[in-house]
């Protein structure tokens, strides 16, 4: 990608006044701060914007596009100055890992999704360029997590909005820092609103064997006699998850795995086709990212859905996950990379993105 700027972020003064950065006939980036204490830029282009937090964790805090909020609703009405996963749980889009991430199991000792989901960043950049696609603006910055005798790594996520779209990329690079190989894991936790009437399409096929719903539930979860019928009837017709029906509860949370086929460039897509003809997307390349899980949660506090989470491991925790051989081992000096692209579609991108979709389900 061809940078044409670059503003250092490190040094700005965030307050409570928004204040303007840069702005140019794509784009707008202006800085702020949370009553919390929390550092965020506001994104914008033609046809929306994102909150980022360039400083914890790199979390999208919120994104709105085509008139439209894209983010779950939770209680969480402004992001806090914790570390603490459950007590800031409300983003868009979070990084999760890297040494560890999911829930963790009996004998794991990793927080809840890692140490990166509301990690400190610093070498943080706004980046304005050029690309096959465009023009861009771009967020990045790097986290560095240490502990002696057992990991040294660093991570850079790249996320990049092109002009008039809400089709945004994420690229991320997981750098081993040590001399001996590491152990790596990653998630994507991408957060949409569920809209009613919606229904997904994916390239997963209608075969009971391509879904691996969870059917466990976490112990901080006392689930009702009709959540637990509503478990058992997706486990044995699992594509009846895909219709987004108004007043049907999944509380706590349905989760399930998906075998995704590609297409011919190596991406598998999901999308949440809206009943006005937009669209949320999310797109991964399976050769990175082979696992992840489809999230839902509909309840009177929170009503999220996690189109597809991209992940090199289920979300059982470290333990379950590296006796299933899914941990991905990075050599010394190396990194792991892995891209992904999600966002709202407008009304011709959803279209399109449905019929590629479609041929992509035939093809098989």
């Amino acid at each position: 990608m061809a940078i044409r700027m670059a503003v250092k972020l490190d040094g700005v003064n965030f307050t409570a006044a928004e204040t303007t950065l840069v702005e140019t006939p794509d784009f707008a980036a202006s800085a702020f701060r949370y009553a919390s204490g929390v550092a965020a830029l506001r994104i914008r282009n033609s046809v929306g914007e994102i909150i980022v937090l360039p400083f914890h964790g790199q979390q999208i805090w919120d994104a709105r596009f085509h008139g439209r909020r894209l983010t779950m609703r939770t209680m969480f009405d402004d992001p806090a100055a914790t570390t603490n996963y459950l007590q800031n749980y409300g983003a868009f889009f979070l990084h999760c890992g890297v040494t560890a991430m999911g829930n963790p199991g009996p004998g794991d000792t990793h927080p809840l999704h890692g140490e990166v989901p509301h990690a400190p960043y610093h070498a943080v950049q706004l980046l304005f360029g050029e690309d096959e696609t465009g023009a861009y603006i771009a967020l990045t910055g790097k986290t560095r997590y240490t502990l002696a005798f057992a990991q040294n790594v660093e991570t850079q996520p790249v996320l990049k909005l092109h002009a008039g779209t809400g089709r945004m990329t994420m690229d991320v690079a997981i750098h081993n820092l040590k001399a001996t190989p590491m152990e790596v894991m990653y998630l994507a936790h991408i957060n949409f609103r569920p809209v009613d009437g919606a229904t997904i399409f994916d390239t997963v096929p209608d075969d009971v064997k391509a879904f691996r719903v969870r059917t466990t539930i976490p112990p901080i979860f006392k689930p009702s006699e009709a959540f637990k019928a509503m478990i058992a009837e997706v486990a044995a017709k699992p594509w009846l998850h895909r219709d987004i029906v108004p007043g049907r509860a999944i509380d706590p949370e349905l989760v399930m795995g998906l075998d995704f086929r590609s297409d011919a460039d190596g991406w598998a897509h999901s999308i949440q086709m809206l009943p006005d003809g937009t669209a949320d997307l999310v797109s991964h390349r399976p050769s990175e990212l082979p696992r992840g899980v489809r999230w839902m949660c509909r309840t009177p506090d929170q009503d999220a859905l996690g189109l597809f989470l991209p992940a090199t491991a289920d979300a059982d925790g470290y333990t379950a996950e590296k006796a299933k051989g899914n941990l991905v081992i990075v050599p010394p000096g190396e990194a792991f990379r892995c891209s992904m692209a999600f966002g709202a579609l407008s009304r011709d991108e959803a279209a399109a993105m449905a019929q590629h979709i479609g041929k992509v389900r035939a093809a098989a």
